[in-house]
């Protein structure tokens, strides 16, 4: 619940500082938020693509939450979600099939290409105390220059060298009857793959045995040693599983959003999911509403910008501003915890001063 409160809490306080820098910029806060918000929800085509742009998003924030909750921080979900969606589309392009079939080897190469490219951190974390943080970052560099020459060398289009081949439909996850239900938007089956996967790792997180010794790994590395569990194998396995949804968040973009890959682009939402995991407390359930929010920030400010003179970037710096405040979640809690005991101590005076006057 306690999380639940500093989540709003950032939403809010991100929300008041977009409507200041609205006012002080000379703009009405109340027409930018309703132009925002009809942006992403004003009828169903527009709600559909607000759940398309933020299905990459539940994946990449997983990947980072979850890595979070074992104690890692994985800054390379972009370059896990690029490779994966590399592996998922090359699948795509060169596997002939049944629809159902292709779709799941497709799954399971951007899984496999996620945590592939996770792996090399979690190894050097786990044998050479190599930080994380500077293993993945090169790692995302190393995806983009090895997508550059990748694409260009086995996948290119006919016409444009920049960008792959692209993926025909039973290769896609789009659905006809998804796209007809939400008005011709291009939400697609990647939302459906994202919510059993939200389950399946709350489950993972709350219910195995897994799961509480990749916690108690991330808690205290030495007391986990200490009680028998094998610390470095639970370092990679996280570091794995993390990749793996990184790479999941790569089919999702890569053969549901779209239906291609262009080289020289490192996809932002690896990085923004480091957002989608703060403001989701890191739960997955958190994550899930997180990133669908950011959907709708994503998806609205275009309608924002083009209904009003108020510039795109005031989008980012909501975004930006909410991130801050997720990010001091300790800072949130003391005022919080604060703000409850003056509250429990009012109330506690409030009762002694009534019984003396009886």
């Amino acid at each position: 619940m306690r999380n639940v409160i500093i989540s709003l809490c950032a939403v809010i306080f991100g929300l008041l500082g977009g409507a200041i820098l609205m006012a002080v910029t000379g703009h009405q806060p109340f027409e930018g938020y309703r132009y925002l918000f009809e942006g992403g929800l004003k009828n169903a085509s527009r709600f559909g693509d607000t759940l398309a742009t933020g299905t990459p998003l539940i994946f990449t924030g997983l990947s980072v939450a979850f890595a979070f909750r074992t104690g890692l921080f994985n800054i390379g979900a972009a370059g896990q979600m690029l490779f994966g969606g590399f592996c998922a589309s090359a699948v795509g392009l060169n596997v002939d099939t049944s629809r159902p079939l292709l779709l799941l080897l497709m799954i399971i190469a951007a899984i496999l290409g996620g945590a592939v490219w996770a792996f090399i951190p979690g190894l050097l974390k786990a044998r050479f105390n190599v930080h994380e943080v500077v293993s993945t970052i090169m790692m995302n560099w190393v995806a983009y220059w090895t997508i550059y020459y990748a694409v260009p060398a086995y996948l290119k289009a006919e016409q444009i060298e920049t960008e792959s081949r692209s993926l025909a439909d039973k290769a896609t996850l789009r659905a006809p009857f998804l796209s007809d239900l939400f008005g011709g938007s291009y939400v697609n089956l990647g939302l459906f793959l994202a919510v059993i996967v939200v389950i399946i790792i709350a489950f993972i997180i709350n219910k195995t045995t897994l799961g509480y010794e990749l916690k108690a790994v991330g808690f205290n590395r030495h007391s986990a040693e200490y009680a028998g569990i094998g610390v470095n194998r639970s370092i990679i396995t996280s570091m794995l599983i993390s990749g793996a949804l990184a790479g999941l968040g790569g089919l999702a973009q890569y053969a549901g959003n779209g239906n291609n890959i262009q080289i020289g682009i490192l996809p932002t939402q690896g990085y923004d999911g480091i957002a989608v995991a703060l403001l989701g407390a890191n739960s997955p359930i958190g994550v899930l509403l997180s990133a669908l929010f950011f959907g709708l920030l994503y998806s609205g400010r275009g309608f924002m910008n083009a209904m009003t003179e108020i510039p795109p970037e005031i989008a980012d710096s909501i975004i930006a501003i909410i991130i801050y405040f997720a990010a001091t979640s300790v800072l949130m809690d003391k005022l919080i915890t604060r703000f409850l005991s003056k509250r429990k101590e009012a109330a506690a005076n409030s009762a002694v001063s009534g019984k003396e006057k009886v």
